[in-house]
C-alpha cells in the first residue's frame, strides 16, 4: 500500500477546511494510506475518519523538527499543504528519502490583487487541497455538502483579528433581538475575556447560554452538528460549523468570500457584508483600518438580527 504524508499544521480553520479532502481522497483511494501531521490540539477535526487514514500529532513547542522528521520513517508520497518553514523542512528531509512531494499553491498574488480591487472570486482553499492530491497522481472529487437539521442558533463573535470582528456591542443586541422571538441561542468563544462577555450575556437574556470554555474540541463540534444555524465571522469556528454540515451565516469586514476561505458547502448569498470599495484591504483581517473607523463592519443589528431569522425559518421549513 502507497503511503501520503499530509503536513498542516495551523490555524484552525484552515486545518478543518483540509479534513473533508482528506477524507473524500482516502474514501476514493482505498488503497493508499493517508498519514495526517498536524499539531495534537487538532486531532477531534479527523474524527471518524476512514481506516486508511492515520492521524499523527505533534507538540511544536516540544519537539524538534529533526526528532518530527526521525519519527515519520518514508513515504511514497508528501502532500505539503501548508507551504512554511517548518513543513519545508519535513518534506525536504522525506524528498531526499525519495518521496515525491506537492506543494499547494496559496494563489498569494492573486490575493494581493484582489485586496487592489481586482474582485475576482479565487479558487476555494479546499479545491487547492485537492490539486495537491491530484499532482501526486490521486484523483479527488470533493462532494456537495449537505446541512444537518437541528435546533436553535449558535452564536461565535469573535475572530482573530479587529478587522473581522462585528462589533460586540451590536451583537450583545442581535443576541437580544433572538432572545425575545423565543430563538434558543448557544454562545461559543475561547480566550478567558470571550467567556466573561458571553456568560453575562448567558446571564441577561433568557434562552441563551454559553458553552464557552467548557468543552473539549470535540464536544463543541457534535453541539454544532446539533444546531439548525451557526452565525459566525470569518474564523475558526465557521469551518468548524461546515465540517459538521451545519449552515453558516457569516459576517465579514476587512476580509471577502471571494478569497476562497469561505466555510466548505456554505454559500456566498448567506454572507452579510457591505459593499464598499476598499473591501477586501486585507485577506486575513490582521491590518489597520486606513480610515480609522471599520465602516465596513458597520451593519446595523437589526439588519443582522433578520436575515439571521430568516435563514433560521427558512431552514425549518
Amino acid at each position: 500500500m502507497k503511503r501520503v504524508l499530509v503536513i498542516r499544521f495551523s490555524a484552525l480553520g484552515d486545518v478543518a477546511m483540509l479534513a473533508p479532502v482528506v477524507r473524500a481522497a482516502a474514501e476514493q483511494n482505498p488503497d493508499v494510506s493517508f498519514t495526517m501531521l498536524s499539531q495534537q490540539r487538532f486531532h477531534d477535526l479527523f474524527q471518524d475518519m476512514p481506516a486508511n487514514v492515520v492521524f499523527r500529532g505533534v507538540e511544536l513547542k516540544k519537539q524538534s523538527l529533526r526528532d518530527i522528521v526521525s519519527e515519520l520513517g518514508s513515504y511514497e508520497f508528501v502532500a505539503d499543504m501548508h507551504g512554511v518553514i517548518r513543513s519545508v523542512y519535513i518534506r525536504t528531509a522525506l524528498r531526499l528519502r525519495g518521496a515525491k512531494v506537492a506543494v499547494i499553491d496559496k494563489g498569494r498574488r492573486d490575493k494581493r490583487h484582489l485586496t487592489r480591487g481586482r474582485h475576482t472570486p479565487l479558487r476555494h482553499t479546499t479545491l487547492r487541497y485537492a490539486d495537491v492530491f491530484e499532482e501526486l497522481g490521486l484523483t479527488v472529487q470533493l462532494p456537495e455538502a449537505t446541512h444537518t437539521e437541528g435546533e436553535g442558533i449558535g452564536i461565535a463573535p469573535f475572530a482573530a483579528h479587529e478587522g473581522k470582528i462585528y462589533p460586540i456591542e451590536r451583537m450583545e443586541n442581535v443576541v437580544e433581538q433572538l432572545s425575545q422571538r423565543g430563538i434558543p441561542v448557544t454562545l461559543f468563544g475561547g480566550g478567558r475575556k470571550e467567556q466573561e462577555i458571553l456568560g453575562t450575556w448567558a446571564n441577561r437574556y433568557p434562552g441563551v447560554r454559553s458553552v464557552a470554555g467548557k468543552h473539549s474540541l470535540a464536544e463543541e463540534l457534535a453541539i454544532m452538528r446539533g444546531l439548525r444555524l451557526m452565525v459566525t465571522m470569518d474564523s475558526g469556528n465557521m469551518h468548524l460549523a461546515s465540517l459538521v454540515g451545519t449552515r453558516v451565516i457569516s459576517i465579514w469586514g476587512a476580509t471577502h468570500p471571494y478569497a476562497g476561505f469561505l466555510g466548505y458547502g456554505q454559500r456566498e448569498s448567506d454572507c452579510i457584508q457591505r459593499a464598499l470599495d476598499c473591501r477586501p484591504c486585507s485577506i486575513y483581517g490582521n491590518k489597520k483600518c486606513r480610515y480609522g473607523d471599520y465602516r465596513c463592519l458597520d451593519i446595523p443589528a437589526e439588519e443582522v438580527a433578520e436575515r439571521i431569522v430568516k435563514a433560521y425559518q427558512e431552514t425549518e421549513a
